[in-house]
């Protein structure tokens, strides 16, 4: 945590002590607080007491549930026991927690033994507390709760002290002259008795202080100082033992004469004084810290050798100071010798220039400061002052006691670590500059508190700059020129305010009306920013809105209110626009500007920067950017985007300006995650019932990554954003730290918001805490978000979401998986080795460059001209001069290099891969290389498959939950490729031999199998294996295979030789019968209901097959076994390619799933084995869901970024042109679509970190040419190959004809071919499967 502003301090004299307890030191103030039981808070209370340990450390915060405000607190430094009073009553904390090395307040007890308003405490010796009100009352709070003895007091007490040995009181009454000293006349009785003197003075008594011991243990003499309202101190000590007066008047320091400036100008002159006393065990500690920390070498530091000079005579140092920066420090000793000289009070410095914060404008309330002071135990620890003004703030201050004084001139002598302030009510909003470098939060009551960002190396601090009293309600707020001004929108008018001095000044009124119930207020951004020039906008719940037009004045403003006329009014109407009408308008929002400018270029467009966003019940989401028009004055708004999540109700949405919107459901628990850009869904969470997500804030780093922070009650969880993983689907979104503030108040979160540093403010009760960037990593945190563990992990939050985006390595495993995908494998060798030759020299704690020596130029090629260039290497390689080379700097990509860079990887950790990757990274290149070996014997796409598919074994039951069957994405690549015997005999081998169905499904081997033949045989094998996978050799593990396989007389003959079976007979007899016949169809279907009420559906599914009912056996595998590949083997191996049961499967349960589960690579799959070729083209580009007629809504899934896959675009360039109907499908993709589609999967390749294949894809893209003019007029069939810029001979003619077209428009029902071709409509084909 860096900065803690723990509320408004009361102005009472005694609202803030401290204290050291068991080596800690505490402070404890009371806060200001009004009701924090309004709006939706749990309970009533009306002050708050915060206990401290440091300038930026909370220890605990308690509230306090009575009526009346707390008055006074005190501590006591040996017990840990802080006492509190509100009322006529009094509550002690005792401590709790130091066990388990925390420190707590707890267990309240109420001592309800005053007869008036308790204004004053002290703590004696064991445990005793002495009560001011109208009478001083003694306690006994060891133990049990004992009134010890109780006087009635002429006048109510003001100041009611214990000297430290506890035998003294001082007490004064409010305006009185008189301080009255009690002497303590008897211990350990039952009876305690006090006698008392008076020490009189001219005027009223206005402060008190006892000498402080060096430690409690120790016994000194009573010394007394009291500030007097004539600006006198005077110093009381026991100079006479055989006086009636307990203490004597020693000597008097005039306070007035104590300051005299170097100046006689009037300005100079003050009458204001300030005074307090550093006792003389922390001037000689402070003493010893500046010498510690002198610099060595340091001479002739006379400041330094004057102030040791005078620690050594262990003096009280009377510390003076006026309101114009001048001080004077005072030397006290010897105090209570009887014959005083005239050197035992003398002058240490007199310096000038010493910057406090002291407020020249404030009413006389709020101009008095109260000191407190002490020095650290720690080696570093410096002189510290917490001041506490009466205009609500303490300020926590330090320094080097020689520094401060030091009479030589010096430009800062006391560094301010922090002010404590804040709000005197619950905090409900807080609103940023669109740099987060300045915020205002405001409360229930109209109460706002502008505060400013302090940067500084390595600290970062809220100042508060102004306070603001609306008299209206404040609807909404916008902070302009960096917290100088701001502007409230209130119902019916809005208001500009000047808020560069304390009290803000009100500068301009506007009133307004409007249709609806204005939503929000928005801060446009300017094409070209124009000093004090801005415009805010509101919308209303009709989509009508106001712009107006701020002027803010340059000079100091003034109280007024301007009606809106006239060219140089600081506030008045721009221009109304009207939005259209939307009557599920649910809310209207500025988005968070995440750190972005507040200037956008000068086109209205989808690339503008957006400002708003919207979100309607039915959960569409849109949004929109605007622009100003000067000229015209008048307002230009666009729709940038629109996203249709189906969440109904949204209660809770928050946008950016880098097209990232998180919506909230409307039972706040449920989170998600868009891209509105591409209008996908990147992260999905739903949180427990007790969990109401409440607040969404946005930042991003310099570099543009987004960072959420999701609000709860009492946490706050930040969510970083994460490179897209397509090929292990990954998350998008993780957790990175977690912000809780239960142990720091009760209170719940009323508002939280990021600065500009990436510092991020919770606003809870009236308090804010700012917490820093810094990160803390577990083990499994580390592992969850793929971190280097093996080096320091940064503890900076942006430098952690920065290593989490941003581009990759080009050696990283998901870079050389993409371009093995995107069909570059001489680049993905060309990287290995070298890789290899940087390995070999590389040691751990060396660098390891990210591109590896290779230039940028050469990632920018295609794949063909990877493939020249490769041959021409070869042919270099086997010159002549190669015979000289060594064979260890081969440019040849072996399995040997890659067993020899797999050996480097175990032994040295690169400081870019995390140990996972690492592995990863090992698997790859093993792969890699066993495809190397099989290049010269398959095609790319066989190479694509038999990569995936030798990763997928090696990392199959290393990562807990892996996917257990290959996606559809390489069974595509396996279903498009030309050596499909190679793949099915590896295939076959990897399971030795031993193919079983299990085997075959994870493989997808019946998927893309496209030779029925072949198909059938190997379905032969599965049936064979099954059968002998055991001893038993059970005819009923492969019955399914068989009777699919239609060799019923196959499994006939297994079964005559299972004579253990019990179930022999009665099936031997029932296989033996002629299944055509009616009476043993029904026979095999009663058996097959039989079996599925004996949940054997395997069996069952084998019985339906019997009696010829293919498609209630695919609907058990579907429905029953969840098998689709099952399914579509069955139907494929018993009716072939072409059958109606399979056209049914793909049509009515295939495809619909694809569209559900947004599957572009089963979908294509689909329609490819519908022979709907153009089809299979066009759902790689569109949404499967859009080209379906008859399928229900798509849910989240299919909107999930996963559902998209830059591979796509590399499958949808090779298919389109491979046949005719590719073609044909191709060209009805428009180019505007297509130019979209591209683009979007390069910004794909950019969130996933390959930057560079972004680049080399929109780089070498090449668009399909369009149909000419008069193609289009005479509406001719174009002949697809015509869109080819590049002629080929391998396009395969596979239009079908016109017949075949009418045949399937009928239904099969044969129409008369018409005298001239008819070009089919656009949807023809897809009419005649009734989509």
């Amino acid at each position: 945590m860096r900065t803690v502003l723990p509320g408004k301090p009361l102005a009472k004299l005694q609202a803030v002590c401290t204290g050291q307890y068991e080596g800690k030191r505490l402070i404890v103030s009371i806060a200001m607080g009004e009701d924090l039981g309004k709006g939706n808070l749990a309970y009533i209370s009306s002050n708050a007491l915060v206990v401290l340990t440091a300038a930026d450390n909370v220890l605990q915060t308690i509230y306090n549930d009575e009526e009346e405000g707390l008055e006074a607190v005190i501590l006591d430094e040996a017990s840990g026991k802080f006492a509190t009073c509100s009322g006529s009553n009094v509550y002690i904390y005792r401590p709790y927690g130091r066990e388990e090395g925390t420190l707590k307040g707890g267990a309240k007890i109420d001592l309800g033994v005053s007869d008036g308003m308790i204004s004053t405490l002290s703590w004696g010796n064991d445990e005793e507390l002495l009560v001011g009100s109208n009478s001083l009352t003694l306690v006994a709070t060891n133990g049990g709760q004992s009134v010890l003895w109780t006087i009635k007091l002429a006048n109510p007490a003001k100041f009611a002290l214990f000297s430290y040995d506890a035998s003294l009181i001082a007490s004064t009454g409010k305006y009185d002259r008189l301080v009255k000293l009690w002497r303590r006349l008897s211990y350990g009785s039952d009876e305690v008795r006090f006698d008392f003197t008076y020490l009189p003075h001219p005027s009223t008594v206005t402060g008190m202080h006892w000498r402080r011991p060096y430690h409690r243990e120790q016994t000194i003499e009573n010394v007394l100082y009291t500030l007097c309202a004539d600006n006198t101190l005077r110093i009381w000590a026991p100079t006479n033992v055989h006086d009636l007066q307990i203490l004597q008047l020693w000597a008097v320091i005039d306070l007035q004469e104590s300051i005299k400036p170097r100046h006689l100008f009037a300005g100079a002159q003050s009458s204001v004084r300030l005074a307090f006393i550093i006792d003389s065990r922390d001037f000689t500690l402070a003493t010893e810290r500046a010498v510690q920390r002198s610099p060595k070498g340091e001479q002739e530091h006379h400041a330094l050798e004057h102030l040791i000079e005078v620690a050594n005579r262990s003096p009280e140092v009377c510390v003076v100071l006026d309101d114009r920066g001048n001080m004077s420090a005072w030397g006290i000793e010897n105090v209570g010798c009887k014959s005083r000289k005239t050197t035992d009070i003398f002058n240490i410095a007199h310096v000038e220039g010493l910057k406090l914060s002291l407020l020249k404008d404030a009413v006389e309330d709020e101009r008095y400061v109260q000191f407190l002071n002490f020095c650290g135990d720690g080696p570093t620890a410096d002189l510290t002052l917490l001041a506490h003004h009466f205009d609500g703030r303490v300020e926590w201050i330090q320094g080097r006691v020689d520094e401060l004084f030091d009479p030589s001139p010096r430009k800062q002598r006391l560094e301010s670590k922090c002010v404590w302030s804040g709000h005197a009510g619950p905090i409900k909003k807080i609103v940023r500059t669109a740099t987060g470098r300045a915020l205002v939060s405001r409360t229930s009551d109209n109460e706002g508190l502008v505060w400013k960002q302090k940067l500084a190396p390595n600290d970062t601090t809220l100042i508060r700059q102004s306070a603001v009293k609306v008299p209206e309600h404040i609807h909404r707020t916008c902070v302009l020129n960096e917290g100088d001004f701001v502007v409230f929108l209130h119902h019916e008018s809005i208001s500009l305010w000047d808020t560069r001095s304390t009290h803000a000044i009100h500068i301009a009124t506007c009133k307004y009306e409007i249709e609806g119930r204005p939503l929000c207020l928005i801060l446009l951004p300017e094409v070209e920013p124009v000093a004090k020039l801005a415009h805010v906008a509101t919308i209303s719940s009709d989509m009508k809105g106001i712009a107006w037009e701020v002027r803010p004045p340059a000079g100091k403003a003034t109280n007024g209110a301007a009606n809106g006329q006239g060219h140089e009014c600081p506030l008045r109407e721009f221009a109304r626009f009207d939005l259209g009408t939307q009557d599920d308008l649910c809310f209207v929002l500025p988005v968070d500007p995440a750190g972005s400018d507040v200037t956008i270029s000068g086109f209205v467009d989808t690339f503008a920067r957006d400002v708003a966003i919207s979100y309607t019940n039915s959960g569409v989401l849109r949004s929109w950017t605007a622009k100003v028009d000067h000229e015209d004055r008048d307002m230009h708004w666009l729709i940038t985007s629109t996203v249709e999540t189906g969440i109904d109700n949204p209660s809770l949405a928050s946008g950016t300006s880098i097209r990232k919107i998180a919506l909230v459901d409307a039972e706040k628990t449920e989170l998600t995650i868009w891209d509105s850009r591409g209008a996908q869904l990147e992260y999905k969470e739903r949180f427990e019932t007790q969990e109401i997500i409440q607040d969404l804030d946005w930042t991003s780093t310099p570099d543009s990554q987004s960072i959420l922070a999701v609000g709860f009650p009492h946490r706050v969880l930040l969510l970083s954003q994460l490179r897209y993983d397509y090929l292990n689907a990954g998350p998008a979104w993780a957790s990175i730290r977690e912000i809780r503030i239960r142990d720091l108040t009760p209170h719940p979160i009323g508002d939280s918001i990021w600065l500009s540093s990436g510092n991020f403010v919770v606003g809870t009760g009236n308090q804010l805490f700012v917490y820093d960037k810094g990160v803390k990593f577990t083990d499994e945190l580390i592992c969850d978000l793929r971190l280097p563990s093996h080096q320091l992990v940064p503890e900076d939050l942006f430098t952690v979401v920065t290593r989490l985006n941003g581009p990759l390595p080009i050696f990283h495993p998901q870079f050389l998986a993409q371009c093995v995908l995107s069909g570059r494998p001489m680049l993905v060798q060309r990287i290995l080795i070298n890789l290899h030759k940087k390995l070999k020299f590389f040691g751990d704690g060396d660098e390891l460059d990210s591109f590896l020596g290779i230039p940028l130029e050469d990632f920018l090629t295609t794949g063909e001209e990877d493939q020249t260039k490769s041959i021409k290497a070869k042919t270099r390689e086997h010159s002549s001069y190669i015979d000289f080379v060594d064979d260890d700097e081969s440019d040849t990509f072996t399995e040997a290099v890659a067993a020899a860079i797999n050996e480097k990887l175990a032994r040295v950790a690169i400081p870019q891969l995390s140990g996972q990757e690492q592995i990863h990274l090992t698997g790859i290149i093993e792969c890699v290389g066993t495809v190397e070996r099989h290049r010269r014997s398959m095609d790319d796409n066989a190479s694509r498959y038999l990569l995936f598919f030798k990763e997928h074994t090696l990392r199959k039951g290393q990562i807990a939950n892996e996917q257990v069957n290959l996606s559809w994405r390489e069974i595509v690549w396996a279903f498009h490729c030309n050596s499909q015997e190679i793949l099915v005999d590896l295939v076959s081998r990897q399971s030795q031999g031993k193919l079983l169905w299990e085997n075959a499904r994870e493989s997808g081997m019946f998927m893309w199998m496209r030779d029925l033949a072949a198909l059938r045989a190997q379905f032969e094998v599965v049936a064979r294996n099954h059968y002998t996978r055991t001893n038993e050799k059970n005819p009923i593990d492969c019955s399914l295979y068989y009777l699919a396989l239609k060799k019923k007389n196959v499994l006939l003959g297994l079964w005559r030789m299972a004579s253990w079976n019990r179930e022999q007979v009665a099936t031997r007899k029932l296989l033996s019968n002629n299944f055509q016949e009616p009476r043993w169809k029904t026979a095999a279907l009663k058996n097959a209901y039989a079996l599925l009420g004996k949940h054997r559906f395997e069996y069952a599914a084998a019985f339906f097959l019997l009696a010829d009912c293919l498609k209630d056996a695919v609907n058990v595998c579907w429905n029953q076994l969840n098998d689709i590949q099952l399914a579509i083997t069955i139907a494929r191996v018993y009716e072939g390619d072409n059958g109606v049961v399979l056209r049914e499967l793909l049509e009515e349960r295939v495809l619909p799933r694809a569209a559900r589960e947004g599957n572009r690579w089963l979908a294509t799959w689909a329609f490819w084995m519908l022979n709907r070729r153009d089809m299979a083209v066009r759902t790689l580009v569109s949404p499967v869901y859009t080209l379906l007629e008859r399928t229900e809504s798509p849910g989240l899934e299919a909107r999930l970024f996963l559902s998209d896959d830059p591979a796509l675009v590399v499958l949808y360039r090779q298919l389109r042109e491979k046949t005719l109907q590719t073609l044909r499908g191709a060209s009805k993709i428009s180019p505007r679509v297509e130019w979209n589609f591209v683009l979007h999967n390069a910004r794909l390749y950019d969130r996933m970190g390959c930057d560079i294949l972004a680049l080399e894809l929109v780089r070498n893209w090449e668009f399909l040419r369009q149909p000419s003019e008069k193609t289009r007029a005479f509406a001719l069939p174009p002949d697809p190959r015509l869109m080819l810029r590049r002629r080929s001979s391998l396009v395969v003619a596979d239009l079908p004809s016109p017949q075949v077209i009418a045949e399937l428009k009928t239904g099969g029902i044969t129409k008369s071919t018409p005298t001239v071709f008819e070009e089919p409509e656009t949807n023809s084909l897809l009419d005649s499967f009734g989509f």
